[in-house]
């Protein structure tokens, strides 16, 4: 399963719904990143290895967008439209069963 990493503004209750599909998942208060910068989160998200959940669309297009130009390889990152949290999980499992974590890597998904 694909590893991943939620931003501060994903609601934490999105862990316990994608672990109990499967996946392996972590949140910047797991690991003590709130009111980190967007660029340290997603820093962070490539070394811990672990695709970048966000609803944050602007800023992390952006970032993508840089990432790119720089032939920086990531994990992945997903921008989410905001929705129900049962909801969100459900698209997010959905959407991430057609990739391994080679495939996805550098990969910019929207759900």
């Amino acid at each position: 399963m694909i590893p991943i990493y939620c931003d501060e503004d994903v609601d934490i209750l999105i862990k316990p719904l994608l672990e109990a599909k499967g996946f392996k998942v972590l949140t910047t208060l797991d690991e003590k990143m709130l009111k980190a910068s967007d660029i340290q989160q997603i820093e962070y998200a490539i070394k811990k290895r672990y695709i970048f959940l966000t609803h944050n669309r602007a800023h992390f297009e952006e970032l993508y967008t840089e990432l790119i130009a720089k032939s920086i390889d990531h994990p992945g990152v997903i921008i989410a439209t905001r929705r129900n949290v049962y909801e969100l999980a459900r698209r997010v499992s959905k959407v991430l069963s057609g990739y391994t974590q080679e495939n996805i890597k550098n990969k910019l998904l929207y759900v």
